[in-house]
């Protein structure tokens, strides 16, 4: 079987990051025989440049016939004039919607490597392995009625509508038992359900939904102390679920637990688990085309492509195998650069991971010895040899 991959660079550094995970791609092609067809496509403010809009209709086109799509990031100065609903961003929101996307996964976890990359005390983040899962085709981001209108006085007045029914709540609430039965059986819901109605719906459907998982404990936590909890204890949660604007920003937030957003993939799942897969980071407009973007997080999002969509639990743990070999090797993005460790750029690091991913390839086929590490190295064409 040939996989479809629609592959969508976007703006800023998008082109840069995908470039390395599209070699991650090729390297399983290559060394294992995994059958792919890779096409290219514009989309945010690249669409708009090509297009004349965010998400041209044969990307739509190629994105709903594609088994999954890799994404980079979009946005940029160049188009924050432009009409809100013809900015870059609403090439990404568009696609949410119209593949029904509504299953964010967002996993925050710190490598060992990194403890000392993040802003707080080792003690508080090391071991941290938490899930974050997002609604991300509802609430205050697709809710209507929006806008911008007169008032009497004539003073203007921006109105957005957060708006969940009951069915949204509870299929994202599945998503998130489903993978606490995985991982270690807590979640917590978040919401903010002592002030909005929308979010005391969200409590009492999850509060349903938790009676068919009895083996899995269900917590409520208020948003502001989520946030809160986050930065004072993070390892207290196991899998959070939220709506799509908590969402956002909780996870951000937790990103930087793990040293840097930089770090962090995401994949964004239909139904049928056809998916979408992005860096949860943005555009990085200030160092685009400086080749010094960390695309870790990009080419974990192939690994989670390889979990989620294709269902290859082994291309999945070699590749993030790999990653973690990189970062036991000493290489760091300037992001997550600290004293001692060796600094370097975006094509060095991706080159770095696909070595060890040829090295963990071939170990994992063959059992092969350290001399034969270096001979598959040279016949995938790499001339940095790293023993």
């Amino acid at each position: 079987m040939t996989h479809k991959i629609a592959v969508l660079p976007g703006d800023g550094i998008g082109p840069e990051i995908v470039d390395q995970a599209v070699k991650v791609i090729d390297c399983l092609q290559r060394e294992l025989g995994w059958q792919v067809e890779l096409e290219h496509a514009p989309v945010g403010g690249a669409g708009i440049d090509q297009a004349g809009q965010p998400l041209p209709d044969a990307t739509l086109r190629l994105a709903q016939a594609a088994d999954a799509i890799l994404l980079g990031a979009v946005g940029g100065p160049k188009w924050e004039k432009r009409d809100i609903a013809v900015r870059p961003e609403k090439g990404l929101l568009g696609l949410r919607s119209e593949l029904q996307l509504f299953a964010n996964l967002r996993p925050a976890l710190l490598y060992p490597q990194l403890e000392h990359a993040s802003t707080l005390k080792p003690a508080v983040v090391s071991g941290l392995d938490i899930m974050i899962i997002r609604e991300l085709t509802g609430d205050i981001y697709f809710g209507k009625p929006r806008g911008v209108r007169i008032l009497e006085n004539g003073e203007r007045q921006g109105f957005n509508t957060m708006v969940y029914a009951e069915h949204e709540i509870e299929r994202i609430g599945r998503v998130a038992f489903e993978s606490a039965l995985k991982r270690g059986k807590r979640v917590c819901s978040v919401d903010k359900a002592n002030v909005l109605e929308t979010t005391e719906l969200w409590r009492e459907v999850m509060t349903r939904v938790a009676k068919d998982y009895p083996t899995v404990q269900l917590s409520h936590m208020y948003v502001d102390n989520a946030a809160m909890q986050l930065v004072r204890a993070p390892k207290q949660f196991d899998v959070m679920v939220t709506g799509n604007m908590f969402g956002d920003i909780l996870s951000d937030c937790a990103a930087m637990l793990t040293g840097s957003i930089g770090m962090l993939p995401s994949a964004s799942l239909d139904s049928h688990a056809k998916g979408m897969y992005e860096p949860i980071h943005g555009s990085a407009p200030d160092i685009a085309g400086k080749g010094v973007a960390n695309p870790l997080a990009t080419i974990l999002s192939v690994a989670m492509m390889m979990r989620y969509t294709f269902n290859d639990v082994r291309l999945a743990n070699v590749i993030e195998a790999s990653v973690q070999d990189v970062l036991v090797e000493g290489l760091r993005t300037a992001d997550i650069y600290t004293a001692g460790t060796r600094k370097v750029g975006t094509e060095e690091m991706g080159d770095a991971v696909v070595a060890a991913l040829i090295r963990n390839v071939w170990r994992t086929e063959t059992g092969g010895a350290p001399d034969t590490d270096k001979r598959c190295m040279r016949e995938g064409g790499l001339t940095n040899e790293i023993d």
